[in-house]
């Protein structure tokens, strides 16, 4: 699980006066290192200091919470100093070592006890034995001897590369799915065409290499099938009118490695503008499409990228226009704001089981109900880009350079966050682009170094029992070259 912050103290003793009139109660007194800080650019809390009670806090009206960015760059600078790569850490035989409580990851803020032979979690206090593999006698002041050839002890942040039972699966390769509105006003406005060369343009830089897959839908009125074998002088279309009962054809071959059939895949982007020339259909069945896209990459997940015109008017998810210029700096208004349809959001849910994350691109021209389809996106860890009135001359460049960056950024896939902090203090709000399983297990199909969480913290217990407060972000990911970490 990394990266991994943890921040104690936040950033200095807790407010002592509060401490002071607690004086029946016992306080854990922490013997931290206050030199070992995380980067701020991985997690940055509101306050600087935490109050040690809740009626402090509620007096206070200070928001206490932290950004967490998880992959943040480990290049550029921060405060003046040149940014460090993350430690990695391989685990030795006895594994990655953790609370057996909270399943607290090992950090540099625990306390050694009994010369090294157990240790105090600094999230739930509960003591734990040292596996005798990991075990190592401690100096003087109570600290390991090799607490500096150990990263996790003496580090804010490290990376610990996963063992096999960290994985539900082995790795699976990174895959590109590319769901593409082909109704007259996608053709007519140029969507399609920079579309189709903005995917061209980053074909040599999407991360995986040799391992990464590729394929298409395009819909209007019907779905859009492209066998895309190696081998094949030409892409072979197949269309299935029958939005209802939609079945996949030939599903072997329309999600295929890139290297292998790289110049089928560009003889199809090529021609993809000159395909849909003469469209004349106005009508879309994004629903539809979305479920045909499921059934090709469920068995893999991966980053599938939307492209959508015009209001989904067919199938599933088809929604209904509902603007109302009327309601508009009413109380009303928020209704017009908030989801109509549970479809996307249902479909979601199922896209993130899966391991799918879906970015969406919308060129309105009219009313397109963001609020409805945009859920798809939220849920499943993805972004939304609109861009009304799409006029390539003018929005093409800003598109074609957003899409490659959001192809070409180096992504975690299949990844779960968890953040965890001290006893006494709770976290009582995530906010977003994911899925939460159970109270607090974020679920994230994909993240990049962009992807940032916010959490709010408060207190759990009238004050909190010890000197300092911990909070540890713990993120579980498949890399782009197959690792687990």
């Amino acid at each position: 699980g990394g990266p991994m912050g943890q921040q104690p103290g936040m950033g200095g003793p807790m407010g002592q006066s509060g401490m002071q009139q607690q004086q029946q109660q016992t306080v854990y007194q922490e013997k931290i290192d206050y030199s070992i800080k995380v980067p701020k650019r991985f997690l940055r809390l509101t306050t600087g200091a935490i109050p040690s009670t809740a009626s402090l806090a509620a007096s206070s009206k200070v928001p206490m919470g932290a950004v967490i960015r998880p992959l943040a760059p480990t290049t550029g600078t921060e405060d003046g100093e040149e940014a460090e790569e993350v430690s990695v850490v391989q685990p030795g035989a006895g594994g990655i070592i953790r609370c057996r409580k909270c399943r607290t990851y090992i950090n540099p803020f625990v306390t050694w006890l009994e010369n090294g032979r157990r240790w105090r979690c600094n999230i739930c206090a509960q003591l734990n034995e040292c596996p005798s593999a990991y075990f190592c006698h401690l100096d003087e002041e109570g600290h390991r001897r090799d607490k500096m050839q150990r990263p996790e002890l003496h580090k804010g942040v490290v990376e610990f590369i996963a063992p096999a039972e960290y994985m539900v699966r082995p790795p699976q390769p990174p895959s590109y799915f590319f769901v593409i509105d082909v109704s007259v006003t996608a053709v007519r406005s140029g969507m399609l065409k920079s579309v189709a060369s903005a995917i061209k343009a980053s074909l040599d830089d999407l991360p995986g290499e040799t391992r990464t897959h590729i394929g298409f839908i395009t819909f209007d009125n019907s779905v859009h099938y492209y066998s895309l074998k190696a081998g094949l002088s030409r892409p072979q279309m197949m269309v299935v009118g029958d939005l209802k009962e939609l079945f996949v054809p030939a599903p072997d071959d329309l999600l295929v490695n890139l290297r292998d059939s790289r110049d089928v895949v560009e003889d199809f982007l090529d021609n993809l503008p000159e395909m849909f020339a003469k469209n004349q259909c106005p009508m879309s069945c994004l629903g539809p499409a979305l479920k045909a896209a499921f059934t090709v990459t469920k068995h893999v997940g991966g980053k599938m990228s939307v492209f959508q015109s015009v209001l989904p008017s067919l199938g599933d998810g088809a929604l209904k226009p509902r603007e109302n210029p009327r309601v508009m700096g009413t109380p009303d208004e928020v209704k017009i704001l908030r989801y109509d349809s549970k479809w996307y959001k249902d479909t979601a849910v199922e896209f993130s089981r899966a391991q799918i994350c879906v970015d969406m691109y919308f060129f309105p021209y009219q009313y397109i109900d963001l609020a409805s389809a945009s859920e798809l996106a939220r849920v499943t860890a993805g972004t939304v880009r609109t861009y009304v009135a799409f006029n390539p001359e003018v929005d093409g460049p800003k598109f074609e350079s957003e899409l490659y960056k959001n192809l070409t950024t180096d992504t975690a896939f299949e990844a779960v966050c968890r953040v965890r902090c001290s006893r006494g203090m709770r976290i009582s709000n995530f906010y977003g682009n994911f899925y939460i399983r159970g109270t607090d297990l974020l679920a994230l199909p994909n993240v990049t170094s962009d992807s940032v969480y916010t959490i709010d913290i408060v207190h759990d217990e009238q004050s909190v029992g010890s000197t300092a407060v911990t909070l540890q972000a713990a993120l579980l990911y498949t890399s782009k070259d197959g690792e687990r970490k």
